[in-house]
């Protein structure tokens, strides 16, 4: 009997991770079909695209707002959509505040719906868990701490692992980033990532560049590498650089920023998945935030944030593991000062090195197979269960 899978991934994270699903499901059941809302890997994978991810790629409470009207027509297309013709399951991958709508919808109407990432309860919001119990059957979690909140309310939840701890290796050496990047193996090379989207890069790139013109001025010597994703966020940073640091040498790359990571001595950074990535490469990093101010402004005035720390691998070490700096104290001075506290300390980077191998340990689980397999099993078809 065919297995039919409806998916729904509004990120480019979250369409490496739908493809990474496809295929661990294809080792049980080749000939399943999968359709929704997909990127290009997930594309690549099989999955029938109705329309491209990039529909739902909307940054933080205050944008979301501004594409509310379009977001809610689109979920109830979706909705109907899937419930004239059932799939088996209907999976979201991330993008909550979008996913978990029509996952309620879908679930009302009798559909088994899984939701594929936690969203960060145990950051801000943690009210959204009665959201979660309306919209989820099984709550997939990369996080080992995720799990227990949805426990103690009676969910079904599975901690997989993180796939990027699957895909990382467990050791990539500078010198082989550098030589499949065609640099030079000598020097110091700091990389820059202001950050995947528009609006990330439009926060935080003034500053970056300002970090590099600064660390300039103090280090000539150092070289400075940015990879960028798409031409807004090329363009964007571009223009930042002209005008803070255009007598500096610096090597814009298309993409490839696991590389550029591997390759470097220090890494600058904006907040998300890219400093999980970096902890993977076991590469010292400054990570830095600055949310939008209407965005910030709802946070502060409802308390929903409950967390101290807001980088990955601070969370996960349950320490003060990398230097954070947020919002009024990122400045071109304060990112510079902590990249190179980085390099003058080769015994803090020795620490660092072992933390992140715990993380890389504690991850690294096999996500996709096991993210499959806890799919299968919630439809009743995973080998050696009864069929539903």
């Amino acid at each position: 009997m065919s297995l039919r899978v409806g998916l729904i991934a509004g990120e480019a994270s979250g369409d490496l991770l739908g493809a990474g699903l496809i295929r661990a499901i294809r080792q049980h059941y080749p000939d399943a079909y999968f359709e929704g809302v997909a990127g290009p890997a997930m594309i690549e994978a099989g999955c029938q695209a109705w329309m491209p991810s990039e529909r739902l790629s909307v940054m933080g409470l205050a944008e979301v707002a501004r594409h509310l009207p379009g977001l809610l027509r689109l979920r109830r297309d979706l909705v109907q959509r899937f419930a004239t013709n059932p799939p088996d399951v209907v999976i979201g991958i991330d993008s909550p505040d979008f996913n978990l709508g029509v996952e309620a919808g879908l679930r009302a109407r009798g559909l088994r719906t899984v939701h594929y990432v936690s969203p960060s309860i145990w950051a801000w919001r943690p009210g959204r868990i009665r959201r979660m119990r309306r919209s989820a059957d099984l709550v997939l979690c990369l996080l080992p701490f995720e799990t227990a909140p949805y426990e103690a309310a009676g969910m079904n939840a599975s901690f997989v692992g993180h796939p990027l701890a699957d895909r990382i290796p467990r050791h990539w050496a500078r010198d082989e980033a550098r030589q499949a990047l065609g640099m030079d193996r000598d020097g110091t090379v700091i990389a820059v990532l202001p950050g995947s989207r528009a609006g990330e890069v439009d926060a935080l790139g003034d500053d970056f560049a300002g970090a590099i013109k600064w660390l300039y001025g103090r280090r000539p010597e150092l070289r400075f590498v940015i990879p960028m994703v798409g031409i807004a966020t090329r363009e964007s940073m571009r223009a930042a650089l002209a005008a803070r640091a255009a007598e500096v040498p610096v090597q814009l790359l298309e993409g490839r920023s696991l590389e550029v990571m591997a390759a470097a001595d220090v890494v600058l950074l904006a907040s998300g998945t890219a400093t999980l990535e970096a902890a993977l490469l076991k590469r010292p990093m400054v990570v830095a935030y600055r949310l939008a101010p209407a965005t910030r402004w709802l946070l502060e005035t409802f308390r929903l944030l409950k967390i101290d720390r807001f980088a990955l691998p601070n969370i996960l070490a349950g320490r003060d593991f990398v230097p954070e700096i947020l919002q009024d104290a990122v400045t071109p001075a304060s990112l510079g000062e902590a990249v190179l506290a980085w390099l003058d300390d080769p015994a803090r980077r020795a620490r660092l090195v072992q933390g992140c191998e715990e993380i890389h340990t504690q991850l690294r689980r096999g996500a996709d197979a096991g993210a499959a397999a806890a799919v299968l099993a919630l439809c009743g078809r995973l080998p050696g269960t009864l069929a539903s």
